[in-house]
C-alpha cells in the first residue's frame, strides 16, 4: 500500500445493505463522486443478506444451513443439497445485478468454482473421517470458516466487478485464504494483500472473512467482519472507520417508539457502544471496538441509504457535557436464572461453577445480581442450552434450588447518567405508566440503568423511559445539527 498519510477511510457494509446492490452504487460506493473522490477508501464487505444463514445456520431461528447439516450428517447428503441451493441463490443474485451477459457469466464462474471447490473438500473430509484415526469434530471450526468465506468472496467479487463496469478501478482483496499455501496472522495477511495497492487510484474491496492463524470464528463467530474492519483500519492507519447500516443509530427502535419521537445520536463514546453490544444492539463488536479505541481511530455509524447524513461518531475521548440518557433499548426475551443455596454464605466456589457451566453451554450473560445466598444471572440463549446448565448445576449442588423465568430487560444508556435525579425520574415515569419493575440495576459506574420487567410490559417500559428521559428533554445543540442534516 503506497499511501502513508492517514487520509483514507475503512468502511464496512453489512449484509442487509449489500443485498440492495443498485442503491449502494448510487449512494455509498459511487453516488455523485468522480475522479479522485472515488478513492482513498477501503471497503470491507459482508455476504449478501441471508447468505451466511444458509451457509451456517439461521442467526435467529437456528434453522440448519450447510454447516449444521454437515456437522450432524451421519452419512447423509442433506448438506450437499443445501450447498447446491446456496449456489442457485448466488446465481439468481448474479442475474439480478448484472445486465451484461459476459459479466454475469464471469460472476457465475467464480461462484461455481468456489462452491464446487468447497463441495469436493467436504466430500474428501467425510471420506477421511470414516477412518477411526480422524475425528470430524476436530475439523468443524475449519469447515465453518471455509463455508462462511463463500459468502464474502461472492459479494466482494461481484462488487469489484460492478465497480469496474462503472469505470471505477476496483480490486478484490481476497483474505479468505482460498488455495493459499501460507498461514499468516490477520495483520500479516492484511499487509501482504494491500502491499501493492495505491489507495489514491484504486478502490480495494476486501472480504469480510479473513483466514488467519487467529481463527476468527473461534473467538468472534459471526462478528468476524467487524474485526476485519478494525484491523484493516489499524494496520493501514486510517483516518476514520465507518460502518454502513440500513438504519441510523438512534435513541430508540423506531419500530417501537414513534418514529417522530426518535432522534439520531450524533456522537457518543466506545463505553456506550459496549453497553449497546451487551443489549444485542451492536454498533460494533466489542473486540473490534477495542482495536479502534486503542489506536485512537474514531468510528462513524451511518445509514447507507442517507449518504448526506453525518451519522453517529464514536470516539474514546468523548465525554458528556452534562448527565443525560442517550439511548433506551433492551431485550424482550431474557431468562432470569436464579440459583439459591442456604449453605452459600461464606463459601467460595459457587460463582466459578456457575460461570463455567454457562461458558460450557455458550449462554450469553447480560447482567448478574447476588446476595448472601442467591445468585441471579440474566441470560440470552436457547432454552435447551440453559436447561443443560441447570442439569449440570443440579448435579453439582444437590441442595441448591434453581428457578428459571422469562423476563424483559430495558436499559437506559448514556456516557454519564450519574445524577440521582435520573434514577428517581425513571422510577416516577414507570409509576405514572402503571409499570411495576421486578428489579433495577443502577451501578456505581453510571453508564447504564437496567430495569427488569415482565415481558408483557417490555414495549410500554421502553416507550415510557424514552419519553421521560429523552423525548421530554430539550435536544442538545449536536442533536439539533443532526436533525437539520
Amino acid at each position: 500500500m503506497t499511501n502513508q498519510i492517514a487520509i483514507h477511510t475503512v468502511e464496512k457494509i453489512g449484509g442487509t445493505s449489500m443485498a440492495r446492490t443498485q442503491e449502494l452504487l448510487d449512494t455509498v460506493l459511487i453516488g455523485d463522486r468522480q475522479g479522485a473522490d472515488l478513492y482513498n477508501r477501503i471497503f470491507v464487505v459482508s455476504a449478501y443478506g441471508g447468505m451466511t444463514d444458509d451457509l451456517l445456520e439461521h442467526k435467529k431461528s437456528g434453522k440448519p444451513g450447510v454447516y449444521a447439516l454437515f456437522a450432524n450428517a451421519e452419512g447423509g447428503w442433506a448438506w450437499g443439497d443445501a450447498l447446491s441451493a446456496v449456489a442457485d441463490k448466488m446465481f439468481a443474485h448474479n442475474a439480478r445485478i448484472f445486465a451484461d451477459d459476459g459479466a454475469r457469466q464471469s460472476a457465475d464462474r467464480f461462484a461455481r468454482e468456489r462452491v464446487e471447490g468447497v463441495r469436493s473438500c467436504l466430500i474428501d473430509l467425510s471420506r477421511l473421517c470414516s477412518f477411526g484415526h480422524f475425528q470430524l469434530e476436530q475439523h468443524l471450526l475449519t469447515v465453518r470458516e471455509l463455508l462462511a468465506s463463500l459468502g464474502e468472496a461472492h459479494s466482494a467479487f461481484n462488487t469489484s466487478l460492478l465497480l469496474n463496469l462503472k469505470g471505477v478501478r476496483a480490486r478484490m482483496i481476497d483474505l479468505t485464504g482460498w488455495r493459499d499455501g501460507g498461514q499468516f496472522t490477520l495483520d500479516e495477511a492484511i499487509q501482504r494483500s494491500l502491499a501493492e495497492v495505491d489507495l489514491a487510484t484504486e478502490l480495494p474491496i476486501i472480504t469480510g472473512y479473513a483466514q488467519c492463524s487467529e481463527a476468527l470464528m473461534g473467538t468472534y463467530d459471526r462478528g468476524y467482519s467487524e474485526v476485519t474492519l478494525s484491523r484493516v483500519a489499524v494496520v493501514t492507519g486510517a483516518r476514520e472507520a465507518i460502518i454502513h447500516k440500513e438504519f441510523h443509530l438512534s435513541t430508540a427502535d423506531p419500530n417501537i417508539v414513534p418514529a417522530d419521537a426518535v432522534r439520531v445520536i450524533g456522537e457518543t463514546n466506545y463505553d456506550v457502544a459496549d453497553q449497546l453490544s451487551n443489549m444485542g444492539m451492536e454498533a460494533i463488536h466489542p473486540r473490534a471496538a477495542k482495536s479502534l479505541r486503542q489506536a485512537g481511530i474514531p468510528l462513524r455509524v451511518k445509514n447507507a441509504f442517507e449518504p448526506e447524513h453525518p451519522g453517529t461518531v464514536i470516539r474514546s475521548d468523548l465525554v458528556a457535557c452534562a448527565p443525560q440518557v442517550e439511548i433506551v433499548t433492551g431485550l424482550k426475551n431474557v431468562f432470569a436464572f436464579e440459583f439459591h443455596d442456604q449453605d452459600m454464605v461464606g463459601v467460595k466456589g459457587y460463582d466459578t461453577e456457575i460461570l463455567e457451566a454457562l461458558k460450557r453451554h455458550k449462554v450469553w450473560i447480560i447482567a448478574k445480581t447476588s446476595n448472601a445466598n442467591t445468585i441471579t444471572h440474566f441470560l440470552k440463549g436457547s432454552m435447551k442450552a440453559i436447561k443443560r446448565v441447570e442439569a449440570d448445576l443440579s448435579a453439582g449442588f444437590p441442595s441448591a434450588e434453581i428457578s428459571l423465568r422469562k423476563v424483559s430487560l430495558v436499559s437506559a444508556i448514556g456516557r454519564n447518567i450519574g445524577q440521582a435525579s435520573i434514577l428517581m425520574q425513571a422510577m416516577q415515569v414507570l409509576a405514572d405508566a402503571g409499570i411495576a419493575p421486578l428489579g433495577v440495576h443502577d451501578l456505581i459506574r453510571k453508564v447504564d440503568l437496567q430495569v427488569i420487567v415482565e415481558p408483557d410490559d417490555f414495549e410500554a417500559t421502553l416507550k415510557a423511559l424514552h419519553r421521560g428521559l429523552i423525548q421530554d428533554r430539550a435536544p442538545t445543540p449536536q442533536q439539533r445539527l443532526n436533525a437539520a442534516a
